[in-house]
């Protein structure tokens, strides 16, 4: 963690991913961040991954350093209570992230009656407020129909494992709020930032040209397995059955790999035989099939440590395809001596690598990584601090069954 945003206040009323890794990335730069729940837990309080013992290790994940308040969200005054976390005063403060409807009670518009410049990012599904979920909305972007073997028929959609718009989506509102503060003090407004998967996945798509692709050909991009497209990459069996990726995107990548494998004989007479040049990268992608054969006879001579070795002298774009299991043990640099990862106990009881901030800034110091709170571990002190309510109103709240204290 770094400090760069210490002194913000910010709080999440979210559930599931964008919004609150939206949220974890502002922890990890010192943001102060207060959670609220409903009692006994949002809709993915107990979410998969889940340990032994059931609790989510998804939820200890997607909320490492947080503050937690628990409230009964469905009672009239639960809901005041949420709003008043969210609109309390201080230039700290003022900032919240969430995802319920755009017309319910914690719409923009009631809560800027009680903080005119409140900043409000809202992840949403559709832009018209239709529901969505990362997986349904990845159904009409097209890449399900891209992604799988080429044999597959082109009516036959293949999932994602990847929350990729989720994941988009939380780091888009990361900045969109860090933007949207620095216009708040300039000009004193705060203001709503609506950003809904719809919206993320399509400039996405249009951005990576992919839009500008259909249109123009007037054709579906069709499966090419597992075939790097527009460029040159794709996983090779070596001698001993091991699974490798190398990838030649520039031609200084693709001369590379020539050298290391001695393919330049080999690279002439294909060359010569199809009438092209290999220097571009157009060539070298029409004619992927050919060049795959020449350098996967090539590595198939080789067990994987000579191909290592050969590779890593040469300064091949390549890496070894592994499980996450072995990942965490055998790729030095990924978790293993890692400094961004640190071990940790979680309110699950379990001590796994905990992350830090992604980001590394030379000559500043990075602070340990938090853990997750348990539900409801910071309701007395938040509604102390931030309200200032008496010891007397809180234990009232709690009789009430308002809010609620950790139950382990």
């Amino acid at each position: 963690m770094y400090d760069l945003l210490k002194g913000t206040r910010i709080v999440e009323g979210a559930s599931f991913i964008a919004g609150p890794i939206c949220c974890q990335h502002l922890v990890q730069f010192g943001a102060e961040v207060i959670r609220f729940d409903m009692i006994g837990g949002g809709p993915d309080y107990n979410r998969w991954p889940i340990s032994p013992e059931g609790d989510s290790l998804y939820w200890e994940g997607l909320n490492k350093g947080k503050k937690s308040v628990a409230i009964n969200l469905s009672s009239t005054e639960g809901r005041a209570l949420a709003i008043e976390i969210a609109t309390a005063p201080g230039d700290d403060g003022g900032m919240f992230v969430t995802n319920y409807p755009v017309n319910g009670f914690l719409s923009h518009e009631k809560l800027a009656e009680v903080r005119p410049d409140l900043i409000t990012v809202r992840v949403m599904g559709w832009a018209d407020g239709r529901n969505s979920v990362d997986y349904t909305l990845n159904a009409v972007t097209g890449f399900p129909m891209m992604t799988g073997p080429a044999e597959l028929p082109v009516d036959r959609p293949v999932n994602h494992v990847l929350p990729a718009w989720d994941l988009i989506t939380g780091s888009y509102a990361a900045f969109s709020l860090v933007a949207a503060e620095r216009q708040r003090r300039l000009t004193g407004q705060g203001g709503e930032i609506r950003i809904p998967l719809s919206d993320i996945a399509a400039t996405t798509i249009a951005n990576l040209g992919q839009l500008a692709e259909v249109s123009v050909s007037g054709q579906d991009r069709p499966r090419s397995g597992n075939d790097l497209f527009g460029a040159l990459g794709r996983d090779f069996v070596t001698k001993d059955n091991k699974r490798l990726i190398a990838v030649a995107i520039t031609f200084r990548q693709w001369a590379t790999l020539v050298k290391a494998l001695n393919l330049k004989d080999d690279e002439a007479r294909l060359e010569q035989e199809l009438g092209v040049s290999f220097e571009g990268e157009s060539e070298r992608f029409t004619h992927r099939s050919r060049i795959f054969d020449i350098v996967q006879a090539k590595i198939e001579q080789m067990t994987h440590a000579e191909v290592a070795t050969c590779f890593d002298d040469a300064g091949v774009l390549w890496n070894t395809y592994r499980t996450l299991t072995e990942s965490i043990s055998e790729e030095r640099g990924f978790v293993r001596d890692n400094p961004i990862f640190t071990q940790h106990k979680h309110p699950s009881g379990y001590s796994y690598p905990t992350p830090s901030a992604a980001a590394t800034i030379p000559k500043k110091e990075r602070a340990m990584p938090g853990f997750a709170p348990r539900l409801g571990e910071h309701t007395d002190q938040v509604l102390q601090e931030l309200l200032g309510f008496s010891t007397r109103k809180i234990n009232e709240l709690h009789d009430r069954g308002i809010v609620s204290r950790p139950s382990k």
